[in-house]
């Protein structure tokens, strides 16, 4: 199967998703539920099991290198960017830079990875890289500049692996693989079948927030979201271009430096052409800074990003 044939199913099932939303046939509150099952259940059983069966001697340290030197850019440039070409506050600039270079590895990722890459086994280092090593450095930002007193919750950040049901399993299916530990039938087939249901639920989830008036289920209604600043448009274009085009990019640039294997320069570069999470909204909500730029930033980005990851997959199939 060509790799644009294989992004015929991930448009399909997001089309029924948004159709089905728009039709009221699932419920107002579709995109939630179906993302909290793929987020809670289906996404870290397909991890856990993808990981739990790989050699540990599959991963190479260079493609890691390549994509989190394509993240180090452009949170580092959205970060600096948000106060020089905007003006943003201290505290809203983590959030900015969140935006411009945190990618959906999870919804998104997964059923890209699985259509186009054929296999989740790099999609787990970036869930890991992001997880362990990205969101705790924008947390202990916010912290610091929501807290009067410039205080970082230490006890919340460093429990983060152990609450997300993501980071957990892949960190479960790790530790399985370098024990060389195999699950019973028993136990494997529940998992087996969680796990298929991971990338049709993530894709009409996905539909359906399309449709809906905010990216999660934590959005407040329509009217209580902030309004969109001046030089909302503009920066919504630049985060845009930084998510779809400069990561991308910068990851295709280093990879080449690093002499990764074709396989592998298209594992980074489509990872890095992923869109804006859903948790960068999470987190602006959560502070309160920035929700009506990360909205927009969650909303634009994944619409255009199938397109992206498309022509990237063809150009370096």
């Amino acid at each position: 199967m060509s790799l644009v044939s294989a992004f015929v199913p991930i448009w399909i099932l997001t089309a029924v998703g948004y159709a089905a939303c728009r039709w009221g046939l699932l419920g107002e509150a579709a995109a939630s539920v179906l993302g909290r099952f793929v987020f809670h259940l289906a996404m870290p059983s397909a991890l856990f099991l993808a990981l739990s069966r790989m050699p540990l001697s599959v991963f190479d340290g260079r493609s890691l290198l390549a994509f989190a030197v394509s993240t180090a850019a452009v949170v580092g440039f959205g970060w600096v960017g948000a106060s020089w070409l905007f003006g943003r506050r201290p505290g809203e600039r983590p959030i900015w830079g969140m935006a411009a270079g945190y990618v959906n590895s999870a919804n998104l990722g997964i059923p890209i990875a699985t259509q186009v890459l054929g296999n989740v086994s790099f999609l787990a280092e970036v869930v890991l890289l992001q997880v362990l090593v990205v969101t705790p450095v924008i947390l202990v930002a916010l912290d610091r500049h929501s807290d009067p007193a410039g205080r970082v919750r230490v006890r919340r950040i460093a429990s983060l692996p152990i609450r997300n049901p993501v980071i957990l399993a892949s960190l479960l299916g790790v530790a399985c693989s370098a024990a060389g530990l195999r699950l019973p039938s028993a136990a494997g087939a529940p998992l087996t079948l969680l796990s298929a249901a991971a990338v049709p639920a993530a894709l009409v989830a996905l539909g359906a927030s399309l449709h809906a008036p905010a990216p999660t289920e934590r959005v407040e209604p329509a009217e209580r979201v902030e309004p969109a600043e001046p030089a909302g448009l503009v920066e919504l274009a630049v985060i845009t271009a930084l998510k779809l085009v400069a990561q991308p990019v910068i990851a295709y640039v280093t990879g080449l430096a690093l002499h990764l294997s074709a396989p592998q320069l298209l594992a980074v570069v489509v990872c890095a052409g992923l869109p804006t999470a859903q948790n960068t909204f999470i987190y602006s909500q959560e502070y309160g800074v920035g929700e009506a730029v990360t909205n927009r930033a969650v909303l634009v980005t994944t619409t255009l990003s199938l397109a992206t990851v498309a022509a990237a997959a063809t150009l370096l199939g």
